[in-house]
C-alpha cells in the first residue's frame, strides 16, 4: 500500500466513523483494522478478549518491544451531525473520537512500514468496550501481555478545551476512577394527606443527597480531588401517595484508592445513620466501574521527548493538570508501566463556539490532528526502540 499514512489516517478515520459499533461489538472495525494493517505488512491476531485486535511489526534484533493502544468502539448516542459519513448504526455513534484514535494509529502503521527507523517490536492494541470500561480487563484476561509482552505501553486521546494540535501529559494520576454507588431506602408508604402514618423516604433522600456533599468537605483532605455526585432518584410513589422505597444512584470520582474507600465508608455511614434517625432501613451498594490512571513517570518522560521532537517544545506540557474523566487504560497501567496523553483538538469557548465537547451527539473528531497524532507515536517508537545500527 503507497498511500501517504496522514491520507490514509483520513480515510480511516471517516470509515470508522460511519461504521461504529457499542462495547465488545465492533466486528465492522476490527475487519478493516486487520485488513488494512495486514497489507501495511503487519502480522494481526483478532478476538483477543472478545473481539480485540493485536497488529504486530518487528524490525531489527533487539528484543525490546513497546505497546500502542486505541479504543474501538462508540457510544449510545443517536447521531445528529448530517455529516456525509454520519453513523449508519442508528443510535450508535462515535461521539468521543476513538475513531480518529483507531485512525491515527492506522497512519503510524503505514509510517513504520515505509520507514521504520526502529529495533524491536512494537504491538498496537485495537480494544473494545472502553466506554463501559470492560474491554482492557477483558484483553488482559487474554493473557495479553503474555501473548504480546512489552515494557510499556502508551496511549492518546484527543481532548476538546486545549489548544489544536497540543500534547499534554504529566507523572502520576492523570485521570480519575469511576465509582457508582446505589442507596435503597425502605421506609412505609402511605397517603399524601395522611403523612403522620408513613415513614416518608422521601425526605430522607432529600437528607442524604445534601449530606453526601459533606464527605468531600469534610471527610477528604482539601488537598485531594473528590467528586461525589447524586445523579438519579426514584420512587415507586405516585402525585397523591407517599412512596415505601426512594433509590439513589450516584457516581464518584477520585484519584487515589484510599480515598475511593474513604468515600464508599461515609456513604455507609451517613445513609444508615440518616435511615435509622427515622426509622428507615437503608442498603449501599458501591461498585468500582474504572480505577484512576497513574502514568509511570520514565514513560512520561520518554513520550514527552518524543511529542517535543515531533511538535515542538512549544506544543508540549509535560505537566498538566489532572482531570476527572475516567478510562480503563488504567488497566494496563497496573499491569506494566505505562503513559497516557492528551492530544488537544481546540478550545471550547464561553459563549459555545470552538470545539465541540466530548459525549455530545454533534461531535466529529478533529482531523486536523491526526497527522500530529501519527508523528507523535512514530516519534515514540524510534526513540523508545532506537536502531542503533543507522545512529
Amino acid at each position: 500500500m503507497t498511500q501517504h499514512p496522514v491520507t490514509l489516517a483520513h480515510e480511516a478515520r471517516r470509515y470508522l466513523h460511519q461504521h461504529p459499533g457499542i462495547g465488545f461489538a465492533v466486528d465492522q472495525a476490527g475487519e478493516y483494522i486487520a485488513r488494512i494493517c495486514t497489507s501495511l505488512g503487519w502480522t494481526v491476531t483478532r478476538g483477543i478478549g472478545g473481539t480485540g485486535v493485536v497488529a504486530t511489526l518487528s524490525r531489527g534484533s533487539s528484543p525490546r518491544s513497546i505497546g500502542l493502544r486505541a479504543d474501538t468502539d462508540g457510544l449510545p448516542i443517536t447521531e445528529a451531525t448530517g455529516l456525509d459519513y454520519a453513523s449508519d448504526n442508528l443510535g450508535a455513534m462515535h461521539a468521543c473520537g476513538h475513531d480518529g484514535h483507531m485512525a491515527m494509529l492506522v497512519g503510524t502503521a503505514a509510517t513504520l512500514s515505509a520507514s521504520p527507523g526502529f529495533d524491536g517490536t512494537v504491538h498496537m492494541f485495537f480494544q473494545p468496550a472502553e466506554e463501559p470500561g470492560t474491554g482492557a480487563e477483558a484483553m488482559i484476561a487474554d493473557d495479553l501481555f503474555a501473548r504480546f509482552p512489552v515494557e510499556a505501553v502508551y496511549g492518546l486521546h484527543n481532548i476538546p478545551g486545549i489548544p489544536e494540535g497540543e500534547f499534554h501529559v504529566r507523572s502520576g494520576p492523570i485521570m480519575a476512577a469511576e465509582d457508582n454507588f446505589e442507596i435503597s431506602i425502605a421506609g412505609r408508604g402511605g397517603h399524601a394527606s395522611a403523612p403522620h402514618l408513613v415513614i416518608d423516604p422521601m425526605i430522607i433522600g432529600a437528607e442524604l443527597v445534601l449530606a453526601l456533599q459533606s464527605i468531600v468537605s469534610r471527610s477528604i483532605d482539601p488537598l485531594h480531588a473528590v467528586v461525589v455526585s447524586c445523579t438519579e432518584l426514584v420512587t415507586d410513589g405516585a402525585r397523591n401517595a407517599i412512596p415505601s422505597t426512594v433509590t439513589i444512584r450516584g457516581d464518584v470520582r477520585t484519584f487515589t484508592d484510599e480515598d475511593s474507600r474513604l468515600v464508599e465508608q461515609r456513604i455507609h455511614e451517613i445513609a444508615g445513620g440518616i435511615a435509622s434517625a427515622h426509622r428507615a432501613g437503608a442498603t449501599v451498594s458501591y461498585s468500582r466501574v474504572f480505577r484512576p490512571t497513574v502514568n509511570d513517570s520514565a514513560c512520561v518522560a520518554e513520550f514527552a521527548a518524543a511529542a517535543t521532537s515531533a511538535l515542538g517544545e512549544e506544543r508540549v506540557n509535560a505537566d498538566c493538570q489532572p482531570i476527572t474523566a475516567s478510562e480503563d487504560f488504567a488497566a494496563y497501567a497496573r499491569e506494566v508501566p505505562a503513559c497516557f496523553g492528551f492530544l488537544g483538538t481546540g478550545i471550547i469557548s464561553a459563549e459555545g463556539d470552538g470545539a465541540t465537547p466530548l459525549h455530545s451527539s454533534i461531535y466529529d473528531f478533529n482531523d486536523a490532528i491526526l497527522e500530529a497524532g501519527i508523528a507523535v507515536y512514530s516519534s515514540l517508537v524510534r526513540s523508545a526502540l532506537p536502531d542503533r545500527t543507522h545512529s
